[in-house]
């Protein structure tokens, strides 16, 4: 349960430890839901302070998909928001293939029910629920079918 920011990146930090700690042979995807307002971007944030990224993580809503250079393993953070997306085939014409299949890619992806027939099979998905108190509740599954 995160209550502040810094709840959020502490979450951030175990949730980032444990996806990165396998050796992948694509890119690692994770999907982000919740309602508007949950506080996917702000996870998302969080992952890419943690990953070094100095620029400012806004929601790519308008803009679909914003790559960001990090170091490590990783060569690339893609952050993606299908929010806006009527289908597969709209992120398929924005190379959708081409980076899940890069291992050098760390993919967050809102609104992953929007493009969910062609999310990999073994992305990673983080569920964030508010409530009126503004808490926010974090939950993690590690399989699309989990």
């Amino acid at each position: 349960m995160s209550k502040t920011k810094k709840d959020t990146a502490r979450i951030a930090k175990i949730f980032l430890r444990k996806i990165l700690s396998g050796k992948a042979k694509k890119a690692i995807v994770v999907g982000l839901r919740g309602e508007l307002g949950a506080g996917k971007t702000a996870f998302t944030q969080s992952v890419g302070r943690l990953l070094g990224i100095k620029k400012n993580i806004n929601s790519p809503t308008f803009m679909i998909m914003k790559k960001y250079p990090i170091k490590g393993k990783h060569k690339f953070f893609f952050h993606l928001d299908a929010y806006r997306l009527k289908n597969e085939r709209e992120l398929l014409q924005l190379g959708w293939r081409e980076i899940v299949q890069n291992r050098e890619h760390l993919v967050f992806i809102e609104w992953p029910e929007n493009v969910a027939k062609i999310m990999p099979p073994n992305s990673h998905f983080v569920r964030i629920l508010h409530n009126k108190k503004r808490y926010r509740t974090f939950t993690i599954q590690h399989s699309r079918t989990a």
